[in-house]
């Protein structure tokens, strides 16, 4: 196992040095994530401006899994929605560019608090419903998910707790950037 492991880390570059980013740079991009995370609670799970862009992305998902059968299909919005940022900050990270790497990784923990927001209306169905197909039939992704599962009652905890993760995602990849800084020459 360890040698698998040791291939993997060679495999991924992980065991070579970031590409250099400058004091400046890291700074500037702190000072976006923390206006970002200071707009993104003020909204208090509101829609955010990029939730436009995730909800393009999570409409395609429903188009390009539904290729595969019904539950796919509607699983495919969020699983592609995710999927986006996570490949982005994958190839980032083989590269080892880190204000890249941070960046998709923020935005993929960012899709959580949007996934959060839909799934804790799975019960109330109260936000706007979009559609990729026909208008005719639009169906509340969570509350189909949840009920077949026997979860509905529980939107609103889970909703809580995936946006919990999210935030927790969102600010250890700063921290991570923000720790990149001690590395860094001037």
């Amino acid at each position: 196992m360890r040698e698998y492991l040791d291939l993997m880390m060679e495999w991924s570059g992980a065991r070579e040095d970031w590409r250099p980013v400058s004091r400046w740079a890291i700074l500037a991009w702190l000072v976006f994530y923390v206006l970002f995370l200071i707009y993104a609670f003020s909204m208090r799970g509101g829609f955010l401006f990029i939730d436009s862009a995730n909800l393009v992305v999570h409409e395609g998902g429903h188009m390009l899994f539904g290729w595969f059968g019904r539950t796919l299909g509607l699983l495919g919005g969020t699983i592609l929605q995710w999927l986006v940022p996570l490949l982005l900050a994958a190839y980032f990270f083989r590269e080892r560019q880190a204000a890249a790497f941070v960046f998709c990784m923020f935005f993929f923990f960012e899709n959580w608090l949007y996934t959060a927001t839909y799934m804790a209306d799975a019960r109330a169905m109260a936000l706007p419903l979009v559609t990729a197909g026909d208008s005719d039939y639009i169906e509340h992704d969570w509350n189909t998910i949840f009920s077949s599962l026997g979860f509905l009652q529980y939107d609103t905890t889970i909703g809580a707790i995936v946006r919990t993760l999210g935030w927790c995602g969102m600010l250890a990849s700063v921290g991570w950037l923000a720790a990149r800084l001690r590395t860094t020459r001037p």
